[in-house]
């Protein structure tokens, strides 16, 4: 009680800190809004209280500081991405309960290497791979609950959680519809008149730089597992009729995903919201024929913290819109075009990462990239350049939980704790830092 208690004063006393250190550069409200922010990573990273208690948070906090209002807050826990969560979790629950992840843990145990490292490496490119075609978010929800079978090993577990969260935010950005970052980019080029990206262009510019990510992350993630042994037991089973019917489902569920994103690659094939899909293949687990799911049985699994942490990062992202905070960080910016080019990209790639840390990636980058856009316009450098930069580390925040949706998925395990994360999370934010704007300084420029 005693330590929970100091844990609880700890994130009040770095609320406030960052709160008034604030006040010496922004207005009381967007103060308020770093000092609230301040508080919950503080308290979602020391686990003072249950995650999805702190997540709730905003729903209180917002209205009484004036920040926005509490209609405008809660909307924000049943944005269209949740629902997509849902039908995800969904469809994990249905291949948990019907041990098809046993089934297809023993088949990758089979083909790749047993040891930790051949584990997660492989984990890391499946994972990768898939995302480059499916969304990051779909890839994770397929792959995760695989992942964590693989052993009994709980410090594994963690890792293998994080080598499929981190390798869908890393192969997310190999194809222009891997992640929505990506889409909201083409959209905003688009309505500024510059030109696209070609699809295969695209790849040919980023797959050096998701390789050599992939690679680090593998390497970063395998580092003390030498000694550790996989004890998971290959039995060699045939699906049983339960099993048969998830695999239609999953299959189905992937090809209708690539038929819906590869008819018109920029803008989304069918027309069919990936929401819509996900959500709809997971509720048809409950329906006759297949009767697979419960709702009384099962509906206690589904990992409500997460949604109300996502519920937490949209509010946020939409509180830093309201107050101006993106036109304030906007101004600072431009007063630093002076600077060299190369100073200036590492700026805006620095900024990016670790601001969408404490927000969702999507919303965050809907909000910056206008500002990119004018203040790349301002110093006189490329835009294109600047943007996909941005764009690009939007999808590489590797610390927190509300950062990106893998990062969020891999919590909802329970074998991921927050300081797990962001000891992980903030090598590979330098790494990727690093490494995008090198690639982006000495490769894409000669090609933008």
């Amino acid at each position: 009680m005693k330590a929970q208690v100091l844990k609880i004063a700890l994130g009040v006393i770095i609320g406030f800190s960052v709160f008034f250190l604030s006040s010496t550069l922004f207005n009381t409200t967007q103060s308020s809004l770093l000092g609230v922010i301040a508080l919950l990573v503080t308290l979602w990273t020391n686990e003072a209280l249950p995650l999805g208690v702190v997540s709730l948070f905003p729903i209180i906090l917002f209205p009484a500081l004036e920040i926005i209002n509490t209609k405008a807050t809660a909307v924000n826990y049943a944005h269209p991405i949740i629902f997509l969560f849902l039908g995800g979790f969904l469809l994990a629950i249905g291949v948990e309960k019907t041990k098809l992840h046993i089934y297809i843990s023993n088949k990758i145990l089979g083909i790749f290497p047993s040891t930790a490292r051949g584990m997660i490496f492989s984990l890391s490119f499946t994972s990768a791979l898939l995302s480059s075609i499916l969304s990051n978010t779909t890839t994770t929800l397929l792959l995760i609950s695989i992942a964590i079978f693989l052993t009994d090993h709980m410090r594994l577990k963690m890792r293998f959680a994080l080598a499929i969260a981190y390798g869908a935010n890393i192969g997310g950005i190999l194809t222009p519809i891997g992640t929505p970052p990506n889409l909201v980019l083409l959209g905003i080029m688009e309505d500024k008149g510059l030109e696209l990206v070609p699809f295969f262009q695209w790849m040919y510019m980023v797959a050096p730089l998701v390789l050599f990510m992939i690679v680090s992350m593998s390497f970063l993630l395998s580092f003390g597992t030498k000694d550790i042994e996989i004890t998971h037991t290959i039995e060699s089973k045939s699906l049983d009729a339960q099993q048969k019917k998830v695999v239609t489902i999953l299959l189905s569920l992937i090809g209708l995903l690539l038929v819906n994103a590869s008819i018109k690659p920029y803008w989304g094939g069918l027309g069919l919201s990936e929401t819509g899909i996900l959500l709809g293949f997971g509720l048809l687990l409950f329906m006759p024929p297949l009767n697979i799911l419960d709702w009384k049985e099962d509906n206690g699994k589904i990992p409500y913290e997460i949604i109300l942490l996502f519920g937490a990062g949209f509010s946020i992202a939409k509180a830093f819109g309201t107050v101006g905070l993106a036109d304030e960080v906007a101004s600072y910016l431009v007063s630093i075009t002076h600077l060299p080019p190369l100073l200036l990209l590492l700026s805006v790639a620095l900024l990016i990462t670790f601001t969408t840390e404490v927000t969702s990636n999507v919303a965050m980058i809907s909000i910056m990239l206008p500002v990119i856009y004018s203040v790349s316009e301002l110093a006189g450098v490329n835009t294109t350049l600047f943007m996909m930069v941005a764009t690009l580390c939007a999808s590489y925040a590797f610390m927190l939980p509300i950062a990106t949706p893998p990062n969020a998925i891999a919590m909802s395990t329970g074998a991921i704790n927050v300081k797990d994360m962001m000891r992980y999370g903030i090598v590979l934010n330098i790494i990727g830092v690093i490494a995008i704007v090198t690639i982006a300084e000495y490769f894409w420029k000669g090609i933008l």
